[in-house]
């Protein structure tokens, strides 16, 4: 029997873990930078929704090391939180970029990529919820957004370098800039690498 009838704990850190991703990800889109000071509020906040993702991951592994029956294989479970917490880490990383690069005002490819990635991680979310159903098969389409949406994130990076090359003469500001746009993507990175673990879920129990 793939899933157990009681409430497990697993699949509820799982959901915890995709929700706070997406609460993260619409704080970082939502939060409006201004200042100086912002910039330190927003870096703050980012790290605060890394620590606690940090906090479910390792309860998540004292669970598995002390539980000999897992709803799923357990290299899937631990697969699944650490590439959904994967993708916290980097927009803590980001927003901590944009701290040491006193970006007080991010650009109109930063503000599509941030889109694209919320967007991303809603998918996660819902994904998340459904494994807790255990509605395997209703995940699929969720897992091919996922991946559209990747493909969208990596024309946005060519476009946006091509652009900065052409448009920007401030060599410092071409070499920040130019690797916040590829943070952004490995951030979008991630979320395939959720879409590719799920699929893999899928197989193994449907």
């Amino acid at each position: 029997m793939i899933f157990g009838s009681k409430k497990d704990l697993f699949l509820d850190l799982l959901s915890s873990i995709a929700d706070n991703v997406r609460d993260s990800a619409q704080y970082f889109v939502d939060f409006k930078i201004g200042s100086e000071a912002d910039l330190k509020e927003f870096a703050r906040k980012m790290k605060e929704y890394e620590n606690k993702g940090d906090d479910f991951i390792h309860e998540l592994i004292i669970g598995l090391n002390k539980t000999f029956i897992t709803p799923l294989e357990r290299e899937d479970i631990l697969e699944l939180a650490n590439k959904m917490d994967d993708i916290l880490d980097g927009m803590e990383q980001c927003a901590s970029r944009f701290e040491m690069y006193n970006i007080v005002k991010p650009d109109q490819y930063m503000v599509k990529f941030a889109g694209h990635i919320l967007e991303a991680t809603y998918e996660v979310a819902e994904s998340a919820k459904l494994l807790h159903k255990k509605k395997l098969m209703e995940i699929r389409p969720h897992a091919i957004k996922l991946n559209d949406l990747e493909s969208v994130v990596d024309d946005l990076l060519r476009v946006s370098i091509k652009n900065l090359f052409s448009m920007e003469k401030d060599p410092i500001k071409i070499i920040q800039y130019k690797e916040l746009y590829e943070l952004l993507e490995a951030i979008s990175d991630s979320t395939e690498d959720v879409a590719d673990t799920l699929e893999t879920i899928i197989m193994r129990n449907a």
